[in-house]
């Protein structure tokens, strides 16, 4: 058996093989040349002080042979001809929830309205270089979901509503580095992701199971209370006895449907704001103790940060931080603004952004008139087109310097910023609700106590962080997982409210997937 132990190191002697093990034999009692073999199980970044080290789990190997803590094998299954479950949706939740659905010897077929991940870069460029959104096609839909071109953090807090560490074997399965396995904030990067989608779904039609892009679904049959199908494209139906419904956060079109045939669903709180992007190497420099001017140790990665403050009864806080990353334009409709995050694998972009939100509930919706199941997403929308006339169209921001947002000024000029549509200065708190621009300025004045150096003029605020998660949610069934009035209806995911990111997503998709498999066989 292994020896596990704990140690504490400094970022160089992490990527030196040879000090590594010698410190290791000196923890374990041995000789290095008595390790045959050793595996990192969880690694940690300790930035609190200025000797900044790494905590470490390993797996030492003395005189013995390696075995891998991470093995991992799955039993995909060929199910061309076995029963099919319909899966709406090609996210993280659509695609983990075929791939147990594999496992355990059904055939997934998966309905997506967007395009796969290579044809989806066409319309991102042209989101970036000409405005021009395709409401089918764009950051949120397509293959992969939103998480494909929008980073692709693996880190969650939800570690008891599933298997994380198979979700993360998942990903390593097709792809992913083994660090994503040892690191306690996992990271794939945008521009390492979409491979790993692709071999996702030619594993799944591999099996025998099916995916079909370009397929819209507009409308859910049901007799009775039992679901029996959905309509593709208002054009042919596919018929079935279960449904993941697994469409993602901006699925607006689904809560439509939903509402308007009478199925229940409910106005769910969200967080709305901004997001806020620094030059990297000042946030380097606040987190790793040295001068601004001085870039990091070489071996030490680009600096995150996560703040949170009470303002005025509400909470602020950082969301989606990306360090050495670029904001891109997220919107899913012509007249709406929002914009969103993500890092490329190695983090080495010049600028630091973050989402900066707060959370926005029933009474933050009726204040401004909108009641009902659809509140929150006709706020949502509200905030978005506040958004782009601000901005003056074509997916340009409006945006205030980081100062200039706290004062409530209109900033003579704009510093460089990683956005491609383009800056438009703004007053920001003409596009924000007054009570979420109220507590998001005082938080950034705390902030910038808590990390000197943060409240800066060097930081640009642009408008509006707002797809944080689905400002809908579709009950459920604690026991079974099938909506509280529809059978064969399993909601699943972000866009059902039972998930805030992509492996809470997967690990969603994993366990509908189970329940499906029991209500089948039942």
């Amino acid at each position: 058996m292994p020896k596990q132990i704990s140690i504490r190191i400094s970022p160089q002697d992490v990527s030196n093989e040879k000090t590594l093990k010698k410190q290791l034999g000196q923890v374990v009692g041995v000789k290095p040349d008595q390790i045959n073999a050793y595996q990192i199980l969880r690694q940690s970044l300790d930035a609190r002080n200025r000797n900044i080290l790494y905590q470490l789990q390993v797996n030492v190997f003395v005189n013995e042979p390696f075995e891998d803590a991470f093995a991992f094998e799955p039993e995909l299954k060929n199910v061309e001809n076995a029963k099919p479950v319909l899966i709406a949706g090609a996210g993280p939740a659509g695609l983990f929830a075929a791939l147990r659905l594999i496992e355990l010897g059904l055939k997934p077929i998966i309905i997506e309205r967007g395009k796969d991940v290579r044809e989806r870069r066409r319309d991102l460029a042209a989101m970036n270089k000409e405005g021009i959104v395709n409401p089918e096609s764009n950051y949120c839909f397509g293959e992969g979901g939103a998480g494909t071109y929008s980073d692709g953090k693996l880190y969650t807090r939800s570690t008891k509503r599933g298997n994380v560490l198979k979700s993360l074997q998942w990903f390593h399965h097709f792809g992913a580095t083994e660090k994503i396995l040892q690191e306690a904030h996992p990271h794939i990067g945008t521009n390492k992701l979409p491979g790993i989608i692709s071999k996702m779904q030619e594993t799944i039609v591999e099996c025998g199971g099916e995916v079909l892009f370009n397929s819209k679904m507009t409308d859910v049959l049901i007799e009775g209370n039992q679901l029996v199908g959905i309509r593709i494209n208002d054009e042919y139906d596919l018929k079935a006895d279960a449904l993941i419904l697994a469409t993602g956060h901006s699925a607006r079109d689904i809560f439509h449907l939903l509402y308007n045939k009478k199925i229940l669903i409910e106005a769910k709180p969200f967080a709305l704001g901004v997001r806020i992007e620094h030059p990297q190497q000042l946030i380097d420099s606040i987190q790793y103790h040295c001068s601004p001017n001085d870039s990091r140790n070489e071996f030490l990665p680009a600096a995150a940060y996560s703040v949170v403050s009470q303002e005025a009864g509400r909470g602020v806080f950082s969301f989606c931080m990306c360090p050495g990353g670029i904001i891109a334009p997220a919107s899913t409709e012509e007249g709406e603004l929002v914009v969103n995050g993500w890092s490329p694998s190695k983090r080495d972009g010049i600028f630091a952004n973050s989402g900066m939100v707060v959370t926005v509930d029933e009474k933050d919706f009726a204040s401004y008139g909108f009641t009902g199941p659809l509140a929150g997403m006709e706020f949502q929308q509200m905030v978005e087109k506040n958004a782009w006339n601000a901005g003056g169209g074509k997916l340009v921001a409006p945006a205030q310097r980081m100062t200039d947002f706290v004062k409530g000024v209109v900033s003579e000029t704009l510093p460089d910023c990683s956005y491609l549509p383009g800056t438009n200065s703004a007053q920001l708190n003409s596009v924000l609700p007054i009570e979420i621009y109220a507590s998001m300025r005082r938080g950034f004045e705390s902030f910038g106590k808590k990390m000197k150096g943060y409240y800066t003029e060097e930081a640009i605020v642009l408008a509006t962080e707002s797809r944080t998660s689905s400002p809908v949610k579709i009950p459920r069934n604690l026991d079974d997982l099938q909506h509280t009035e529809i059978k064969g209806l399993f909601p699943c995911g972000e866009g059902a409210g039972y998930a805030g990111g992509i492996i809470s997503a997967a690990m969603d998709g994993e366990r509908v997937a189970e329940a499906v498999v029991l209500s089948i066989r039942a």
